[in-house]
């Protein structure tokens, strides 16, 4: 792999500034180009759109047909659903990606959204913006020491989810394509067992990531399966969901209610129903954020940066 240029594209403006990310890779043996975005581009919904400057690699948040001529691209999210991967595969382009570095953030909004719904505080906020002092029932608020959680995907994310609940008391099952056992984790399930895993769980937990074998995978089958009493925590992708079944069961309250961080139209359109559901917490795909994103990209990058010049197999290889 040629590598004497690496170039950040300004998609990473989503997550952090580049110019953040280019000073964390200063100490790399190689020039690192942040390209000049003021020639009148424009953005869209998956974020700015710049010149790619001239490059062997690029580190990014979305995929451009330009990079199809480079040897290296590096994602700077967890998910590659966004790259066209067999067509990279042919042109051999190497694709590595940042998973690893988001199971603090990912584990600890998970477990902002548990104590949100047991504690009501997402009614207790609502109620404030109306100045209103209204006190929950004597049954209405609970703690989640003792209640049990299903976390789909035991993977980094997974991962993350599960230490901060087993800390939090709360007994976890897990779902993963092998039934390999997991430390606070008590049963491991397969996929083929998916509605007998969330059957038990007052909290079910996506984490994913979106493959053609996890697109819609819960379904209405699958929430039927869930308690009345169940919540639905997304925090994977949007299209692991079939989002009208779970607008259906939400409406006819076969469960209890829900914690959506990714949709599958972002940004969630204002014509959602998910808006004005009192037991949904909507966010804007922001449950990984932290002020060290950058910097955790920096880490990976700046050890494959190191990799390639070696000549030794890239980490976080996708293709």
């Amino acid at each position: 792999m040629r590598l004497d240029t690496l170039g950040i594209d300004p998609s990473v403006s989503v997550l952090f500034p580049p110019e953040f990310l280019a000073e964390q890779l200063s100490d790399v043996p190689i020039d690192v180009v942040v390209p000049d975005d003021s020639d009148g581009s424009t953005d869209d919904a998956d974020g700015p759109h710049g010149a790619v400057p001239p490059c062997d690699a690029i580190v990014t948040f979305e995929h451009r047909e330009e990079f199809l001529d480079l040897d290296w691209i590096h994602s700077i999210q967890a998910g590659v659903d966004r790259f066209p991967q067999d067509r990279l595969e042919d042109a051999g382009v190497a694709l590595t990606n940042s998973t690893g570095i988001h199971g603090d953030a990912i584990g600890e909004t998970v477990a902002g959204y548990l104590l949100a719904f047991s504690r009501r505080l997402h009614t207790h906020i609502r109620n404030q913006e109306e100045r209103e002092w209204s006190q929950p029932d004597w049954d209405e608020a609970w703690t989640i020491a003792g209640e049990r959680a299903c976390v789909i995907g035991l993977g980094s994310l997974g991962r993350g989810v599960v230490d901060r609940l087993s800390a939090l008391g709360v007994d976890v099952d897990g779902l993963r394509r092998t039934p390999v056992p997991e430390p606070s984790v008590d049963r491991v399930y397969t996929p083929g067992e998916i509605e007998s895993a969330v059957a038990g769980a007052r909290f079910v937990v996506l984490t994913v990531p979106l493959t053609g074998e996890t697109e819609g995978m819960i379904d209405r089958d699958v929430l039927d399966a869930m308690r009345d009493d169940a919540y639905l925590i997304n925090v994977a992708r949007g299209g692991v969901v079939d989002q009208s079944d779970l607008v259906s069961a939400l409406g006819d309250e076969s469960i209890a209610g829900a914690a959506l961080d990714v949709f599958e139209d972002e940004p969630l359109p204002e014509s959602s129903p998910l808006w004005e559901m009192d037991e949904v917490i909507v966010t804007p795909h922001c449950a990984a954020f932290t002020h060290r994103y950058g910097e955790h990209v920096g880490s990976i990058v700046r050890e494959n940066v190191r990799r390639a010049r070696d000549g030794e197999a890239l980490t976080n290889r996708v293709l």
